[in-house]
């Protein structure tokens, strides 16, 4: 298993990390021990969860996925072995998500008096020492901030709109008209994050769905207080999804802030394998259970591309899905992969795409095919 440094960490990850998010909803306990097991005996001992997960997030399901993985170490023994990533959740304008907040108590918190989750200092404490009991260990060794407190355009988005920062009502405004707004800056999300670290509960942090400005604003901002650099970023990326390449892989860069990129959206959703294309059985698939969530994921020049990534992968003898792993874990930039999977033969595969190199002719393919196609995913 290739490994290598996650930007100006210690941690040694490998190419492959193991995402969770679908652990608790598409994925029983049972099955999910299953993934885990393998996936650690290939190699992969990097974990990626949230306080979130799994997907789409409900009141019913919220946390589950925190808790299997911390059953699991727990049956196993084996939390030494294991890197361990997860993310505290902020305000999300326009969605009720008061039982994240609910649930970082231990009984839980009425759900109709919770506050919105929101990324100040309380908030940030409060749910990394839920994320630790949950996840039945006394430390996180990455812990990122799923995405910005601020108006940003993200999940398909890509024009800055100055109007949405000045008028958008703040997630408080929306459900708690009555209270005062909360609008944590930078510096308190930073500072919280140090307090983390000096405490031990946290030995790394990192950022998500972040843009090339709020990299450098926090890391200019975490300089200025003495904390240190987050170590990560993982953002939305795919073979038809490469806004990253750009300033922000230059702010990220080893010369730079030395900040790895955690590649999540690889296969946009399943969308780029050409499952969805050819008649294969998607009933338990992502995009068939739940056809309202990501919906980025679903637009037709996604479709189109696709079609041709399966012929550019059937030249080589592979399938579409590890083509575009094995082209994602191929980038300078990439710090680790993050791989999803519901079944034991879907991680061997997606494992097993990362390790596999491509020639310079396959590369070129997929560089003319992102020329014609562009960001699929971008809605704007």
């Amino acid at each position: 298993m290739k490994t290598k440094k996650l930007g100006s960490s210690d941690l040694e990850v490998p190419i492959v990390c193991m995402g969770t998010m679908t652990f608790g909803e598409q994925s029983s306990e049972e099955e999910s021990f299953a993934i885990m097991d393998y996936a650690l005996s290939q190699g992969v001992n990097f974990l990626d969860t949230a306080e979130l997960y799994p997907v789409p997030p409900t009141k019913e399901n919220n946390a589950r996925t925190e808790r299997i993985i911390g059953n699991w170490m727990q049956a196993r023994g084996n939390r030494s072995q294991v890197i361990i990533a997860t993310k505290v959740a902020g305000a999300m304008p326009g969605m009720d998500r008061s039982y994240i907040v609910a649930n970082r108590a231990d009984p839980p918190l009425d759900f109709e008096t919770a506050p919105q989750p929101n990324l100040t200092r309380e908030q940030i404490l409060t749910a990394c020492d839920a994320s630790l009991r949950r996840l039945q260990t006394t430390y996180i060794d990455l812990y990122q901030i799923h995405w910005p407190a601020r108006y940003a355009p993200l999940f398909g988005g890509r024009q800055y709109h100055p109007d949405r920062e000045r008028d958008a009502p703040s997630i408080e405004e929306q459900y708690h008209p009555d209270r005062e707004r909360d609008a944590p800056s930078i510096e308190e999300q930073v500072a919280a994050m140090g307090e983390l670290i000096q405490a031990g509960k946290v030995k790394y942090w990192g950022l998500s769905n972040e843009t090339t400005f709020g990299v450098c604003q926090f890391c200019e901002t975490a300089k200025r207080l003495g904390v240190p650099l987050p170590v990560s970023i993982q953002n939305d990326f795919s073979p038809m999804l490469r806004v990253f390449e750009g300033d922000l892989a230059e702010a990220c860069a080893p010369s730079n802030y030395n900040i790895g990129l955690l590649a999540y959206g690889v296969l946009a959703g399943g969308a780029l394998s050409g499952k969805y294309l050819n008649g294969f059985d998607t009933s338990r698939s992502r995009h068939t259970l739940f056809p309202g969530f990501q919906p980025r994921y679903h637009a037709k020049r996604t479709s189109d591309a696709a079609r041709e990534l399966v012929e550019i992968a059937k030249a080589k003898d592979m399938s579409a899905a590890t083509l575009c792993q094995a082209w994602a874990a191929s980038r300078w930039y990439m710090g680790s992969v993050i791989i999803g999977a519901t079944t034991l033969e879907q991680v061997q595969e997606n494992i097993a795409a990362c390790l596999t190199k491509l020639d310079e002719e396959t590369v070129a393919a997929m560089d003319a095919l992102f020329l014609k196609y562009g960001n699929t995913t971008l809605a704007d």
